[in-house]
C-alpha cells in the first residue's frame, strides 16, 4: 500500500532526514517514534504530498505521488487518504458533522449515517450541529480523526492522534483505528512520541536523522 525509498528532507542547509525506507502492507499499523523536532510530521506531510521532499519517492496503492502535479496530487489525496493532523484544522464555519462529512462531501457521495456512525465512534454523539469553537482540544482532536476516516481511505496518516486525549479516549480512538486497519484492509502509519500508543502497532519503528530504525 505504502513505499518510500530514499525519502530526504532539507531545510536550507539543514537536513531533517534523510534516506528513509519503508514500506507498508494493506492491513498492517505501523507506529513511527522519535523526539519532538525529529521531523515526524515533516515525514507524515511529504508522504501525502502536502511538503516536498528534496530526494527519493513515495507509491501509494501503486501511485508515485511524488511525480504527479499539484492539483492531482490533491485528487489523489482526497480519494484515497486520511489525514488525521496534529493542529487539527477543522473548518470553523462549518459545524460538526459538516466538517466530518466534508470528504465524502468532496466525493460526492455524501452519507449522513456513516457521519453520525463516526461521531458516535469517537464520543462526540450528539455534538454534530455545533460549531468548532464551541468544543475542547479533546474534542477537536475527535472531529479530526472522524473526518480523517469517514471515506474508508485506503491509507491512514496520524499526526499524534492522541496528544490531546485523556487516557480512556486515547485507548477508544487507538481501537477505532486499529479497527479501520483490519476491517477495511487499510494501511497506517501513526507518528507519535506515545510509547503507549505505538504499542497498539504491528510494528514499531523510530526515525532518526538519518533515516528509519527497526
Amino acid at each position: 500500500m505504502l513505499d518510500v525509498c530514499q525519502l530526504a528532507k532539507h531545510y536550507g542547509d539543514t537536513p531533517v532526514f534523510t534516506g528513509v525506507d519503508l514500506r507498508v502492507a494493506a492491513g498492517e499499523f505501523v507506529a513511527i517514534l522519535g523526539e519532538s523536532g525529529v521531523g515526524k510530521s515533516t515525514l507524515l506531510n511529504c508522504i501525502a504530498g502536502l511538503d516536498s521532499a528534496d530526494a527519493g519517492s513515495v507509491r501509494i496503492a501503486g501511485t508515485d505521488i511524488t511525480s504527479l502535479p499539484e492539483a492531482q496530487q490533491a485528487l489523489f489525496r482526497r480519494m484515497h487518504l486520511g489525514f488525521v493532523f496534529q493542529a487539527f484544522h477543522v473548518l470553523p464555519h462549518l459545524s460538526v458533522a459538516n466538517n466530518v462529512g466534508l470528504p465524502l462531501l468532496l466525493q460526492r457521495r455524501p452519507d449522513e449515517a456513516r457521519v453520525q456512525s463516526l461521531l458516535g465512534a469517537v464520543g462526540l454523539h450528539g455534538l454534530g450541529p455545533r460549531l468548532p469553537q464551541t468544543l475542547s482540544g479533546g474534542q477537536l482532536q475527535r472531529v479530526a480523526i472522524a473526518r480523517a476516516l469517514v471515506h474508508r481511505p485506503q491509507l491512514i496518516l496520524a499526526d499524534e492522534p492522541t496528544g490531546n486525549l485523556d487516557p480512556r479516549t486515547a485507548e477508544r480512538v487507538m481501537d477505532l483505528l486499529a479497527h479501520q486497519v483490519r476491517e477495511q484492509s487499510a494501511a497506517c502509519v501513526l507518528v507519535t512520541h506515545s510509547r503507549m500508543a505505538a504499542a497498539r502497532a504491528d510494528r514499531v519503528l523510530t526515525l532518526t536523522p538519518n533515516g528509519i530504525e527497526e
